[in-house]
């Protein structure tokens, strides 16, 4: 039984498993998109009735405006997609299942121009189309799964102590959060590819994370303890990127 009961995840994880052509690799999707939409619906509902919403017409249609054209770039133009502009200090954008953007007016008081705040929402299509948000809650669903099936195979031994002690940790901060920067850095390549096909210029990009980085404040978890790259990290990637494809 011991045997089996890990033969069996790993049959889970393998028939799981597809070729996303976008990325160029092999992702694992145990979650529908159906069930992400209406989580990402619920969320959203929610961000627009516990946040302030900014009631500046400039700064929504801007954002609408440039996000339409990245939407568009994406391949992604044949959903609804909406837009918010909340009222927050903190320099920040997300994306959310179903088709909803948030940028935050922060944001856009760090951003010199629309190059830059379309690197942000190209950024944020590149998630949707890389099935990020399911390839990061199957792989969520699946490292649970296989810690409790270890824990239950080992059972009392000082080994199976040590899983269900320290299990949880290790596959934090041994797989999801590593491959949450990956997926961060996915996203950013992506995201010039639209900002190109958009018309944006790709370089500003860096421009962007030059930026950000200005705005650290030294107070960053370590780049192994965090779910994003390091802002040189994401700018020494960007800059090879760009150099490759000749931008």
């Amino acid at each position: 039984m011991r045997r089996i009961l890990p033969l069996t995840v790993a049959a889970l994880v393998l028939s799981a498993c597809a070729y996303n052509e976008d990325i160029g690799r092999q992702q694992m999707s145990i979650v529908d998109d159906s069930s992400l939409n209406k989580a990402g619906e619920q969320a959203w509902a929610e961000a627009l009735s516990k946040n302030n919403v900014s009631k500046d017409p400039k700064a929504n249609a801007r954002v609408k405006a440039v996000g339409q054209k990245l939407v568009d770039a994406a391949g992604l133009g044949d959903r609804p997609w909406d837009y918010a502009v909340f009222e927050q200090a903190a320099p920040n954008a997300f994306v959310l299942p179903g088709g909803h953007v948030g940028v935050t007016t922060g944001l856009l008081k760090i951003v010199d121009n629309d190059d830059q705040l379309a690197a942000v929402i190209g950024h944020e299509a590149g998630h949707v189309v890389a099935h990020h948000a399911a390839e990061r809650q199957s792989q969520s669903m699946t490292s649970g799964l296989v810690l409790g099936v270890l824990g239950a195979a080992a059972g009392s031994s000082n080994y199976g102590q040590l899983i269900n002690s320290y299990g949880g940790t290790a596959a934090k901060y041994g797989l999801l959060l590593p491959f949450s920067r990956k997926q961060e850095l996915e996203a950013d390549r992506l995201g010039v590819d639209y900002m190109q096909r958009a018309g944006y210029r790709p370089r500003e990009a860096v421009v962007l994370w030059e930026h950000m980085q200005a705005q650290s404040t030294g107070s960053a978890p370590s780049q192994i303890m965090s779910t994003h790259p390091s802002d040189a990290t994401r700018i020494a990637a960007l800059q090879n990127y760009l150099a490759q494809r000749g931008w």
